[in-house]
């Protein structure tokens, strides 16, 4: 079974998932695309989803809790990353962006080692449903922009901004 809960945050509620595996779903509730996701993740695990409590829910509320608070800067949680080879590989990709710092999609997809794969790094970055955690706000068009996150560019520039005003950067600098 596909546990999930909600769970309030600065930025609105988020719903969250846990299997006895970890952690499988941390998102915006509102997000657009959540049954696409629902039946992706469904689909995956081959199990369904049943809302409850589940142990891994208390260390994620502690964790985001600690993010929003300014007290962590990454994330120690089981994961169950539910996608193809290339998107698990994409969201891995995502984690080893630092606290405070971002990264274009161009700059993404050469981390990867395919400058091509742009519109596919993009997509993938748009299936992640571990938001936050999976780092994919730090993402940012070639110019600098802010472009697409599944919370909403008021999210992202939200949580860009956090992360700068924490670590004493600027979201505006763009990392390799």
């Amino acid at each position: 079974m596909i546990i999930t809960k909600h769970i309030q945050t600065p930025l609105g509620k988020m719903i969250a998932g846990a299997t006895d595996a970890g952690i499988c779903l941390f998102d915006f509730e509102f997000r657009k695309m959540m049954p696409a996701i629902k039946k992706r993740i469904g689909s995956s695990l081959q199990d369904e989803f049943a809302e409850g409590e589940h142990p891994y829910f208390d260390s994620l509320q502690q964790q985001a809790d600690e993010y929003f608070n300014g007290h962590r800067q990454s994330f120690d949680l089981p994961l169950v990353m539910t996608g193809t080879a290339f998107q698990q590989r994409v969201w891995e990709a995502l984690t080893t962006i630092p606290y405070g710092k971002t990264r274009t999609y161009l700059q993404q997809t050469q981390v990867l080692g395919d400058e091509k794969a742009i519109r596919a790094v993009a997509r993938a970055n748009g299936e992640n449903c571990l938001a936050i955690i999976v780092p994919c706000h730090r993402v940012l068009g070639s110019d600098g922009s802010l472009t697409g996150y599944a919370g909403g560019l008021k999210a992202k520039k939200w949580l860009l901004e956090h992360e700068a005003r924490i670590s004493g950067l600027s979201y505006q600098g763009v990392i390799f």
